[in-house]
């Protein structure tokens, strides 16, 4: 079975588009690698990690047959973009705006309440 088959049998399995399959695949490598090294989302490690796979299956995808067609590497940049795309403003939110995906601290907002009293 070679890997356009697993992909197709995932698919089937699951009932997704290839194109969720992408964006789910690369949300669960992104976490999954932050998990596995212990690093934060804000990590550049979890987000290289996605493109990394994602550059390997659009280079296995085109490459399968041995030819390389005309319609193939405009597909490959849309795949690319499509799995990026969610993977990449994660790791935005988290590295510059981490307050939107957790809350902000307990000690900042005593902080904030100490200086409104005084």
């Amino acid at each position: 079975m070679d890997w356009d088959q697993v992909k197709e049998m995932i698919a089937q399995w699951t009932g997704l588009e290839r194109d969720a399959l992408h964006i789910y695949a690369a949300i669960l490598i992104q976490i999954a690698t932050a998990a596995l090294v212990r690093r934060s989302m804000a990590n550049l490690l979890p987000w290289f990690c996605v493109l990394i796979f994602a550059l390997g299956n659009e280079w296995v995808d085109m490459h399968a047959d041995h030819l390389v067609e005309d319609w193939e590497q405009p597909a490959a940049l849309h795949d690319l973009w499509n799995t990026m795309l969610l993977p990449t403003i994660l790791m935005l939110l988290a590295r510059f705006a981490p307050t939107l995906t957790v809350g902000r601290p307990p000690t900042v907002a005593r902080d904030e309440r100490a200086s409104r009293e005084a």
